[in-house]
């Protein structure tokens, strides 16, 4: 069993995870051009990855579905930029280490035991979500 996610805390250097509630097996490939999980009514163009627990966590317990979530060490097959959604918009430089790419990603494997979030930190984040929507300040860059 792994610990607790802690923000900005890279989870081993040179891997990356992917969190959602896809039930994936290694070699599939994430591609973009899916429904987004953030945001109802879009088509995700990219595809997103962390090297932090914390926030592929995120990832896999924010995702829409109704299967648990799940954490999944990837392999990028193209290039990868800094996400423009928390990069500088959020978080000066890119200290989630989050990343985005338009190309395919491919599952490794998926990390078992992984702890995540407590509810209490869940549901602030949704409901900091639905508050952003409310404004209409939840804008996606993708």
């Amino acid at each position: 069993m792994t610990s607790a996610p802690v923000p900005f805390q890279v989870y081993e250097t040179g891997t990356y995870l992917h969190g959602t509630k896809a039930d994936l097996a290694p070699g599939d490939l994430l591609v973009p051009g899916y429904a987004s999980n953030y945001e109802e009514g879009r088509t995700s163009h990219h595809v997103y990855v962390s090297e932090t627990l914390d926030a592929a966590a995120w990832g896999a317990e924010l995702a829409t579905g109704d299967g648990p979530g799940r954490i999944y060490l990837v392999e990028p097959t193209g290039v990868l930029e800094d996400d423009p959604n928390v990069t500088d918009k959020k978080f000066p430089g890119n200290p989630t280490r989050s990343y985005r790419t338009s190309e395919p990603v491919r599952i490794v494997s998926e990390l078992k035991g992984w702890v995540g979030h407590s509810p209490e930190q869940i549901t602030a984040m949704l409901n900091g979500l639905a508050d952003l929507r409310r404004r209409g300040i939840a804008e996606i860059l993708d």
